[in-house]
């Protein structure tokens, strides 16, 4: 039978959508490469096949070359190209060692990790910290830009891209050029007003620091949150 005359919960592509690419097996995977099989076997019989010659072992598979992938039926140039180049690419990720998440324990944390961002800057800029559930960072986002004195930001925008990060907490940073952390009545106001909307989104503010080169202020360490 052909792969297109399965249940579309069955076919890897359409699997993997619905399912997750956890649900596939590897000959499955490999059927998402090849694309195609051949008049007698699908692409999923086809990389069952060639998963047997080396018993299953994907280590074994990343062995094989072009020319060596090219003697299986069903198997051309291109094909054994993408075989080679996505094992290649695993290889490449298994080698690569994932950089260490600082975490966010203070206000002198917060500071520390913003400041490459924010240092020297003539126009004030507002950017937040993505946190997992163990306050790590995972992502620092610039969300607007202004002028020398001041700049807008909409609540919406900034929960709008915590949803789609998943972060469990954020923080707030904006900086003021002029040296003077002295927070502002807006600046205030703002952070009520995130401060509210991420106690409905259960999403907390956990911070709002108004940077500058040599100091910083702090809500959460004053008392405001």
């Amino acid at each position: 039978m052909k792969i297109l005359s399965w249940a579309e919960e069955d076919r890897p592509r359409e699997k993997l959508l619905l399912k997750g690419k956890s649900a596939l097996s590897d000959a499955e995977h490999i059927a998402i490469l090849l694309g195609s099989g051949t008049q007698s076997m699908t692409a999923v019989d086809v990389a069952k096949h060639i998963l047997s010659s080396v018993d299953n072992d994907l280590n074994e598979l990343a062995r094989l070359n072009v020319k060596e992938l090219q003697k299986f039926k069903g198997i051309g140039e291109a094909k054994a190209i993408s075989i080679v180049s996505a094992l290649e690419l695993g290889r490449r990720r298994k080698n690569q060692e994932s950089p260490k998440k600082v975490k966010i324990t203070s206000s002198r944390e917060v500071y520390e990790t913003i400041k490459p961002e924010l240092l020297d800057l003539q126009i004030e800029e507002f950017w937040i910290l993505h946190l997992n559930r163990a306050n790590q960072v995972m992502k620092k986002e610039k969300i607007s830009l202004g002028g020398v004195a001041g700049t807008v930001v909409d609540p919406k925008v900034v929960f709008k891209t915590a949803i789609q990060n998943l972060s469990s907490a954020i923080v707030l940073i904006h900086n003021h050029p002029s040296g003077n952390i002295k927070p502002s009545k807006n600046d205030i106001d703002l952070t009520k007003k995130f401060v509210s909307c991420g106690q409905l989104l259960e999403i907390p503010v956990l911070d709002h620091i108004i940077f500058a080169n040599d100091s910083f202020y702090s809500f959460a360490d004053e008392g405001h949150i």
